[in-house]
């Protein structure tokens, strides 16, 4: 079988996905080695039993709906490619403004930053890559995240970052930060998309909090207060149906400068705050806008 059939033959078996063409793609390049150019260049040629068996193997198991990203073993993410596995989320494309929200707030050249959650290290990683002069922490629950984000960081070279594992801040200690960010669990554990997509091979611990999903940004809110530098920013990723309640309980908490920024699909998807101690009630009102 040539590039050219093998890639028709995985397109039908992947029918199911909306990217159907592209998993097909990428799961060719994968076994080959190569890269998407070489399929368009040398459409005629063969390919080897032994990699016709192994495509043919990944091609069942994204049928089934396996993440693309679970089959390769890596996401690329920011400027550099991660390494995936199924202790923790998949980047995502839109988690990339979360970084680019941190990246424009007016943060001191040696600000000093916590990431709750980190899973692959992603938000971390890349503040990291473009303020490497800036103190990074960054920590998750689970130990199986913890090591995969330490083997990103030493992959990349970013020995600078710290990460370690905490139950959100409880192995934190004193320290305070001028900015905490964080993607938390925000999916309401009765959401049908659980049920559907990568969504289905991804642990629900990364992915569903109660409260409707605000039970996680709720507890951080409250708690970040003490973690904080004077007039630090906290910086969330959370649901688009969601902006709402977060302001709402950024602004109960005495946070202001109060800002929901939109995705690609002109959702609401990133809520920040700054919380400033001294700030009486009725000004951090009129700074929600």
């Amino acid at each position: 079988m040539n590039i050219n059939d093998a890639l028709q033959k995985g397109i039908a078996l992947c029918c199911g996905s909306e990217t159907a063409k592209l998993d097909a793609q990428l799961l060719l390049c994968h076994v080959l080695n190569v890269n998407r150019t070489f399929l368009y260049t040398w459409p005629e040629q063969t390919i080897s039993a032994s990699q016709l068996t192994d495509y043919q193997a990944l091609l069942q198991q994204r049928a089934q709906g396996k993440p693309i990203a679970h089959l390769l073993g890596y996401r690329d993410f920011w400027s550099f490619r991660l390494q995936v596995n199924d202790s923790t989320l998949i980047p995502r494309p839109e988690t990339e403004l979360l970084v680019e929200a941190c990246l424009a707030l007016p943060l001191p050249n040696n600000a000093v930053v916590l990431e709750l959650g980190t899973g692959t290290g992603a938000v971390a990683l890349a503040l990291s890559t473009e303020q490497p002069n800036w103190q990074l922490d960054a920590v998750d629950l689970q130990p199986q995240a913890v090591q995969l984000a330490m083997h990103n960081r030493n992959t990349l070279g970013l020995n600078q970052v710290n990460i370690f594992q905490s139950d959100w801040f409880s192995a934190v200690g004193e320290r305070t930060y001028h900015l905490i960010v964080s993607n938390p669990p925000y999916i309401d554990p009765d959401d049908p998309h659980l049920t559907q997509g990568d969504l289905r091979f991804e642990p629900r611990s990364a992915l569903v909090a109660k409260q409707q999903g605000l039970a996680a940004i709720q507890l951080i809110i409250q708690q970040a207060k003490q973690y904080l530098k004077a007039r630090g920013w906290l910086v969330f990723e959370h649901g688009f149906t969601q902006a709402e309640q977060v302001r709402k309980i950024f602004l109960a908490n005495g946070y202001s400068n109060i800002t929901t920024q939109q995705d690609y699909a002109k959702l609401d998807r990133i809520t920040y705050a700054q919380y400033i101690p001294q700030i009486n009630r009725f000004t951090a009102d009129n700074a929600v806008s």
